[in-house]
């Protein structure tokens, strides 16, 4: 499995769209903060066949405990970015690998 960058994501923008790499970079970062930003104000994101990400809140845990030293903790109640993927990236997903098949 390969990780892709946000530098390869600009590489990859720019061949596909025929543009400067400095361009598609700035694309690329604008794209990501824009939707950092809409995520911190606790908006939802949908772009319709990829998916949704959207803000939901954890309840607080009273009794936790700390794995180290076993001693019981209290974790705050915060919020998390969940996303689901859409219709047609689930349906690509769902497909059997061509290694088990």
């Amino acid at each position: 499995m390969n990780t892709i960058t946000r530098k390869n994501l600009s590489v990859l923008l720019a061949k596909r769209m025929g543009m400067k790499g400095t361009l598609a970079r700035q694309a690329v970062d604008e794209f990501f903060q824009a939707i950092i930003e809409a995520v911190i104000q606790g908006n939802r994101i949908e772009v319709r066949g990829f998916g949704v990400w959207e803000v939901k809140k954890t309840n607080p845990r009273p009794n936790a405990r700390n794995p180290m030293t076993g001693k019981q903790v209290s974790v705050p109640a915060r919020r998390k970015v969940h996303f689901k993927p859409g219709k047609e990236l689930k349906t690509v997903l769902g497909q059997p690998l061509e290694d088990e098949a």
